[in-house]
């Protein structure tokens, strides 16, 4: 079912025998790091659902051929419209969710980066999770599962995935063809194939960020400040962020000192979300950073 996919082989498993058994729940949450796969799986998970011959799936049936070129009418996939998934989503989700399989004897709904649903439309999509079709499966995915309401988690099967290995990701970038400059990069990936594939052509500037760290504290400030410019690019302080924790974590196995940079970075990240004034606070981090470990 899942060959071509990387990575969470027990989630991959246990979905296989959840197919095999004919134990499909009405509702599932799942939760992991952005571009681990959960969406690949979600939808081989769903075609074999979906299939009319024994499972996994034969890749002959009329569903089977429907899904393959996004044609199958009962398979829906929501995204969010701008930074949220609107109740009016939802609604028009539960217009539909009422009408009997068309080719299939089920129809499934994916929700995608559900965790962006407004507290309203989590309250809608509640109803129907209360009370769903017998014939109807709607899959959740999601990143951070303290967006969701209690009501909401407690009627889904959740299932947590796993991070992507750092020898799997280099593995499966070589065949690719993607040939990493420095190992350490892979701590810019945090486990996640989609950002390995969006940071593959930075790899320069992440260089100059791991440089930067280790030469933190032999350096003056303002040599700091010229070398940490990457560090104001607003589009990437997200993976930046986390890419600097990643090699503060490494870098304090040998200096306990570079444990409390982590904490610094932790509160930059906290404040930035609040939207505090960027580079007064990018200058703050750094300023932190190096009084910590001079």
């Amino acid at each position: 079912m899942f060959e071509h996919i990387l990575g969470n082989k027990k989630i991959q498993e246990q979905l296989e025998q959840v197919i095999k058994n004919h134990k499909i729940s009405h509702s599932y949450l799942f939760v992991g790091t952005e571009g681990i796969g959960k969406k690949e799986i979600a939808k081989e998970f769903s075609k074999a659902i979906l299939c009319l011959n024994e499972p996994p799936y034969c890749n002959t049936c009329k569903s089977c051929i429907e899904f393959d070129t996004q044609n199958n009418p009962d398979f829906k996939i929501i995204e969010p419209e701008g930074n949220t998934i609107k109740i009016e989503q939802i609604r028009e989700m539960q217009k539909r969710i009422f009408e009997k399989p068309i080719i299939s004897n089920k129809k499934i709904y994916i929700i995608n980066n559900s965790d962006k649903m407004t507290k309203e439309a989590q309250n809608c999509l509640l109803k129907t999770l209360e009370e769903p079709p017998e014939y109807v499966t709607i899959i959740l995915i999601a990143t951070n599962e303290n967006a969701f309401l209690s009501t909401i988690k407690s009627r889904c099967l959740i299932i947590h995935f796993q991070d992507i290995s750092e020898k799997d990701l280099k593995k499966y970038l070589e065949k690719k063809g993607i040939i990493l400059k420095n190992d350490l990069l892979l701590k810019a990936f945090g486990g996640s194939i989609g950002k390995a594939i969006s940071l593959q052509n930075k790899q320069e500037e992440y260089i100059q960020i791991y440089d930067m760290l280790i030469n933190l504290k032999d350096e003056d400030i303002i040599e700091i400040m010229k070398k940490a410019q990457i560090i104001y690019n607003k589009d990437e302080i997200e993976n930046i962020l986390q890419y600097m924790n990643n090699i503060l974590l490494e870098l304090a196995k040998e200096d306990y000192r570079y444990a409390n940079c982590i904490e610094i970075v932790e509160n930059t990240k906290k404040r930035l979300q609040s939207n505090a004034n960027y580079d007064m606070n990018i200058d703050n981090m750094l300023l932190q950073i190096k009084a910590q470990i001079k």
